[in-house]
């Protein structure tokens, strides 16, 4: 289990230092329709003939990599930094004794 710190003071690249940063996990929006892979897609399924392309199964991992946004206090730019993989992830949470 990975327990985080709701704030870090790492470097920021806009204020040329180290500074407090906010520390949120990265969660992937919405996919648009309007994407030209999925445009693609939804016109290679249109009509008859099934399934067009392949649908995965063989997963094999059972965790995800951790990314998290780091939004700098005083200029609020948001930076990216990926963690390893963990089933369980906090943010901020009490530390166990």
């Amino acid at each position: 289990m990975v327990n985080f710190p709701k704030a870090l003071k790492c470097y920021c690249v806009a204020c040329n230092g180290h500074k407090e940063h906010k520390v949120t996990q990265y969660k992937a929006g919405k996919a648009s329709l309007f994407a030209q892979g999925k445009r693609r897609y939804d016109r290679k399924q249109q009509g008859y003939g099934g399934q067009t392309k392949p649908i995965f199964r063989k997963k094999a991992k059972t965790t995800k990599k951790i990314v998290l946004k780091l939004q700098c206090k005083e200029c609020k730019r948001i930076n990216q930094r990926g963690i390893k993989r963990t089933k369980h992830f906090e943010i901020g949470a009490k530390k166990k004794i």
